[in-house]
């Protein structure tokens, strides 16, 4: 996957948690979990894109793990949604998947371009 492929899907990732996040409920839970969801969420897609922007290696692994982190930190608070039944399984299977295999993604080129440092 290309830099701008990758691009592109983080930023889908954000427009679809943002579309999640106008869905929950108007309590102090989904508002709550609304607000840490769509900024861990929209981080993925704008931290990736500085990462992509860095000037060294040391500083393209500083912004990826950022990413990782936000990724991972968006698919917990997508099981907090689950598990809370704040919404169905069914609305979130596919943000699930897609946060579990971009934390996956960002995890893998942390680590590769560690080695490579």
């Amino acid at each position: 996957m290309t830099k701008d492929e990758l691009k592109n899907r983080t930023k889908k990732f954000a427009l679809e948690i943002i579309k999640l996040v106008d869905k929950l409920p108007n309590t102090t839970a989904g508002r709550t979990i609304g607000n840490q969801i769509i900024r861990s969420g929209t981080s993925v897609a704008s931290n990736y894109r500085a990462a992509c922007r860095g000037r060294s290696n040391a500083d393209f692994i500083s912004k990826i793990t950022i990413v990782e982190e936000e990724s991972d930190e968006t698919l917990f608070w997508l099981e907090m949604i689950v598990e809370s039944n704040l919404l169905p399984m069914e609305m979130v299977l596919a943000l699930l998947k897609e946060a579990d295999e971009l934390t996956a993604i960002f995890t893998s080129s942390g680590k590769t371009a560690k080695q490579n440092h």
